[in-house]
């Protein structure tokens, strides 16, 4: 029978720490889980029975303890194999995986076998790769942007635009936006297990939203076509028109969409004393184009979260937001929805191909 109390106060406050401590090595918590039963009075049995694991080993680990002290306990010994593979082969492995993305151990095994004659088990590939540094990732969805210099190229008319604008000039950013009659969950603050949940919504309907962005004044001009085409973007043109009649020249910016390039856009523009002047944004630039923030604004405040019976509260709820909620609100708007761009690269992946 082990007499309880063996352990020293400071041995005891250090196996404490190491069994409370979560990130410690499992293995060395378990010895000092049972040294600790141990001082406590437990039997070599019932400490074997707690821990899963054999009297043998639990008197073994207690007799090491009395022999050695702790950090003999702490410390078992084992150091690891020698691989089974030259430097020189490991080598030629890591290049040969750098040059491919392999989806499994399959593909690396049959390479391993049929250069070095050497066979490896799955979960020995396993070990292999994570001690050459390797590890098991899905790769990262990169958005397709712009060439940097034509970002800064836009960025630096964009500031001469206003700061050579005239008084008889202003500035529009339009777009399209297509939001979906689906739920659409957001992250938010809940309280630990309280399992927030929102109904699902039944149909695939959308509305569509063809409209523009004054920065200065916040002015929203849109249009809701039932789909979004050279006829929406020309009756978007001219609201924007009918909406500034003071205006010598308007600036309108948005993307190089087909539909802002085809023949009703060119016709509208070729009227006599038209006042707008379009500028076509660098291609997937979208980060280039504050009405993307409002159309994020739109989402925060009425489709995150949020449940519509019908496709038409739905829809009312969208309209109601660019008729009534953007004139009122708009003031709060402002330090969501800016011009304050910034060039976007993507910083060498490694892309695959």
């Amino acid at each position: 029978m082990i007499q309880s109390n063996f352990l020293s106060p400071s041995d005891r406050l250090t196996l404490l720490a190491c069994v409370k401590r979560q990130r410690s090595d499992h293995g060395i918590a378990r010895r000092a889980n049972a040294l600790l039963l141990l001082d406590d009075g437990e039997s070599c049995g019932r400490v074997a029975k707690v821990l899963y694991l054999d009297d043998d080993t639990i008197r073994n680990w207690f007799k090491q303890y009395q022999s050695e002290g702790w950090d003999g306990v702490a410390d078992d010994g084992w150091k690891g194999g020698q691989s089974r593979m030259k430097a020189v082969q490991e080598t030629a492995l890591c290049d040969w995986l750098e040059a491919r993305f392999c989806r499994s151990t399959v593909a690396i095994r049959a390479y391993i076998s049929s250069q070095f004659g050497i066979k490896y088990s799955h979960s020995g590939c396993i070990k292999l790769l994570a001690r050459l540094r390797f590890e098991y990732r899905k790769p990262k969805v990169i958005a397709k942007v712009a060439d940097p210099i034509k970002q800064a190229a836009f960025i630096a008319f964009y500031e001469n635009l206003l700061n050579t604008l005239a008084d008889d000039e202003t500035v529009y950013f339009a777009d399209a936006v297509h939001p979906e009659y689906q739920s659409k969950p957001a992250f938010g603050w809940v309280r630990k297990g309280s399992n927030p949940a929102i109904l699902t919504t039944s149909g695939r309907g959308r509305v569509n939203i063809h409209g523009a962005l004054n920065l200065e004044n916040f002015d929203v001009p849109f249009v809701e076509p039932i789909t979004v085409d050279g006829i929406s973007a020309v009756q978007l043109l001219a609201k924007i028109e009918a909406r500034n009649p003071q205006k010598r020249v308007i600036h309108v910016i948005w993307d190089n969409a087909a539909y802002h390039k085809g023949p009703d856009v060119r016709a509208f523009l070729s009227r006599k004393n038209c006042r707008i002047h379009l500028v076509q944004l660098p291609p997937y630039c979208p980060h280039l184009n504050p009405i993307e923030r409002l159309w994020a604004v739109m989402h925060r405040h009425v489709t995150h979260n949020r449940y519509y019976k019908t496709q038409k509260q739905f829809a009312d709820a969208i309209l109601k937001f660019f008729r009534e909620t953007i004139p009122k609100d708009w003031v709060g708007f402002c330090d969501q929805v800016t011009d304050n761009f910034r060039i976007i690269s993507n910083h060498e992946p490694r892309v695959l191909k």
